[in-house]
C-alpha cells in the first residue's frame, strides 16, 4: 500500500515512478486499495469473497478491462459503477462553530479557520500542506485545554473562540494501538469479553466445578495458564537480535488450564471463541433457539455490532493488539464509540486518515458510521486524501495550495460542489469525477 497517506496527485507521481521502475525490466507487485494505482496496473488479482473466514480465495485474475466488464466481484463492482459510495442528496447546514485565529505553527501563514458543528468537515490538501499541523498541533490540544482537559503544549496560535460551551469533549481518534499491552484486544477494549465470561461461567461444566467468571480471565490468576500467564506464547529474549516468541508447550497455546476449555458453550470453549472472527461470532450468538442464555447473547452481539458495521467482521476475537494495523485500531476506537449510542452527545471527534488500509466496500461501512455519530449529536473532523470521503463531507478546509513552504494557506472553505470550481485548489481538480 505505497499510496498511504498520499493525496491524489502525489500518488499520481508514484505511479509514474512504479512505471518507470517497471519499463527498466523489474516486476512489481503492489498490495493496494487505491482505486488509480488498480487503473494503472497490467494485472490484477482480486481476493475474497469477502473478508476473514469468508475469504482466502481467487476471485478474479486478469486485466483491468475483464475485472470491469466481466467480473463480479466487490472490487469489480466499485470499479464499473454497479456499486458506489452515493454523494449526500444534501449537505448538513451549520450555524455553530468554533474558530482558530491566528494559526502560524510550522508552515501555516497565521490562518483563521472556523470548524463548523454538527457534520462532517474534511481537511485537505496535498501531503505537506499543513493539515495535520492545524488539526493535531493546534485546533486538538487549544480545544482540550479550553475543555479543561490534559493535552500536550498546543502550537502557535492567537485565540480559540465560538460556540465552545456546545462541545462536551473531544477525542483524537489516532492510529495508535489499543491498550496497552499485548494482551489488548479487539473483544476487551469493547467490553464484550466481561459479557462472554460471564456466560461460560453460567455454562453446566463452569457451575459444576465451581468456576467463576474471572477463571475465563487470561489477564488474571486463576483459570488462565500460569506457564505463559495467558499469552498463549512464550518469549524469550535474545541480547543481540529480536526477541523470540514460541508456542507455549503447556497449554498448546491455548491461555487457559485444560479443566477450563473442558467447559464448553454450544461444542465451543473459550479459546475456541478467541478464534472466531467477529462475523462468525455475531452468527454464532445469534443462532439457536431461545434459552437461558438469550440476554446474555444479545448483550455479546450488541457489544460486537459496531465491529461489525465498522468492517473489521474479518478480525479475530482475540486477536493481540499487537498485530492490528494502524487503521484497524482506529476503526476498533471508532466501534467503542459507537457503541455507547445517544449517550455520546456532543463529542468533536477528529480522525486523522481513517481510510488507511481500506477497500471501496469498507469505506462505504465507514460512511455509515460516521453519519451515525453525527445524527447523534456529534462532530466529526477528517483529514483525509481519499476523494470518496472528501465527496461526503458537508464542508471542506482546503489547505495549500502547495507543500511545505508553499502551503499553509487556506485555499477553499465550502461544499464539495464549490471545490471543483475552485482553480486555486489541487484537491477539486481530483474530486471532479466523483461528483459527476
Amino acid at each position: 500500500e505505497p499510496s498511504i497517506g498520499l493525496h491524489p496527485r502525489d500518488t499520481q507521481r508514484l505511479i509514474g515512478v512504479l512505471k518507470s521502475l517497471q519499463q527498466t525490466g523489474n516486476t512489481l507487485i503492489v498490495v493496494e486499495h487505491d482505486e488509480e494505482i488498480m487503473r494503472s496496473s497490467d494485472e490484477i488479482i482480486d481476493m475474497g469473497p469477502q473478508a476473514g473466514s469468508g475469504g482466502g480465495e481467487v476471485v478474479f485474475q486478469g486485466k483491468l478491462e475483464t475485472l470491469i466488464q466481466e467480473g463480479k466481484t466487490l472490487t469489480a463492482g466499485y470499479m464499473n459503477g454497479s456499486l458506489k459510495i452515493p454523494v449526500p442528496s444534501r449537505r448538513r447546514p451549520w450555524k455553530n462553530f468554533i474558530e482558530v485565529k491566528g494559526a502560524f505553527e510550522n508552515n501555516l501563514k497565521g490562518i483563521n479557520v472556523k470548524f463548523p458543528l454538527g457534520i462532517l468537515t474534511a481537511v485537505t490538501g496535498v501531503s505537506g500542506s499543513g493539515k495535520t499541523s492545524l488539526v493535531k498541533k493546534v485546533f486538538y490540544p487549544a480545544l482540550k485545554k479550553s475543555l479543561g482537559g490534559y493535552s500536550e503544549v498546543s502550537g502557535n496560535f492567537s485565540s480559540l473562540t465560538g460556540d465552545l460551551d456546545m462541545v462536551e469533549s473531544v477525542e483524537l481518534v489516532d492510529q495508535n494501538p489499543i491498550g496497552k499491552s499485548s494482551r489488548s484486544n479487539p473483544v476487551t477494549y469493547i467490553k464484550a469479553y466481561d459479557e462472554i465470561r460471564a456466560l461460560f461461567a453460567e455454562t453446566p461444566g463452569a457451575k459444576a466445578r465451581g468456576f467463576t467468571a474471572s477463571h475465563f480471565s487470561f489477564n488474571i490468576p486463576g483459570g488462565r495458564c500460569e506457564e505463559c500467564e495467558g499469552e498463549g506464547e512464550i518469549t524469550i529474549e535474545m541480547q543481540f537480535m529480536a526477541d523470540i516468541k514460541l508456542k507455549c508447550e503447556t497449554c498448546n497455546g491455548q491461555r487457559f488450564r485444560e479443566d477450563i476449555l473442558l467447559c464448553t458453550y454450544k461444542d465451543k470453549n473459550i479459546y475456541d471463541i478467541l478464534c472466531m472472527t467477529v462475523s462468525d461470532a455475531v452468527q454464532f450468538f445469534n443462532s439457536g433457539p431461545k434459552s437461558k442464555f438469550s440476554l446474555l447473547e444479545q448483550r455479546i452481539v450488541a457489544k460486537l455490532q459496531p465491529l461489525l458495521d465498522t468492517g473489521l467482521g474479518y478480525v479475530a476475537l482475540g486477536q493481540s493488539s499487537s498485530s492490528l494495523s494502524g487503521g484497524e485500531a482506529q476503526r476498533i476506537k471508532l466501534a467503542s464509540f459507537l457503541m455507547k449510542g445517544a449517550s455520546a452527545k456532543g463529542t468533536v471527534f477528529i480522525f486523522d486518515e481513517p481510510t488507511t488500509g481500506l477497500h471501496f466496500h469498507d469505506i462505504n461501512k465507514l460512511m455509515i458510521a460516521f453519519h451515525s455519530l453525527i445524527n447523534n449529536g456529534n462532530t466529526i473532523i477528517v483529514i483525509e486524501h481519499n476523494p470518496e470521503v472528501i465527496k461526503s463531507a458537508d464542508w471542506v478546509i482546503d489547505l495549500g495550495p502547495d507543500g511545505g513552504d508553499e502551503g499553509g494557506k487556506v485555499v477553499f472553505e465550502g461544499i464539495p460542489e464549490d471545490l471543483v470550481k475552485c482553480e486555486s485548489s489541487i484537491t477539486g481538480k481530483f474530486l471532479q469525477s466523483k461528483l459527476n
